[in-house]
């Protein structure tokens, strides 16, 4: 079973959204996407690979993958390093940015 590892910088922005959350939609919106995120962590362990590759970033050093969070509005992006079987959280985008934002912080 494949270790989930939050990178500092995806857990700070997932803590954003659930507070921004928290404060527009209230509690019951957050408790959804913990559920959300934990069925994912819950896929990774099992399936680290299961999730398509983003074609978006098809151009760096790693195979990064995505999965859509809370309907389709944002996605979970990682990676998976084989060797080590941990799947890398690196970043939770907001598909409503501009996408070249997304290729410039993923290193």
């Amino acid at each position: 079973m494949a270790k989930v590892i939050w990178e500092d910088d995806a857990i700070a922005v997932l803590l954003e959204y659930i507070e921004n959350a928290r404060i527009e939609f209230g509690a019951s919106t957050v408790k959804r996407w913990q559920k959300e995120r934990k069925d994912i962590e819950w896929r990774l362990e099992r399936y680290p690979t299961s999730y398509m590759p983003k074609k978006l970033l098809r151009r760096k050093k790693r195979l990064y993958r995505g999965c859509h969070l809370m309907s389709r509005r944002f996605k979970v992006i990682y990676h998976y390093d084989e060797a080590e079987d941990i799947a890398h959280i690196v970043d939770i985008w907001d598909t409503k940015m501009n996408p070249k934002a997304l290729i410039k912080r993923i290193k």
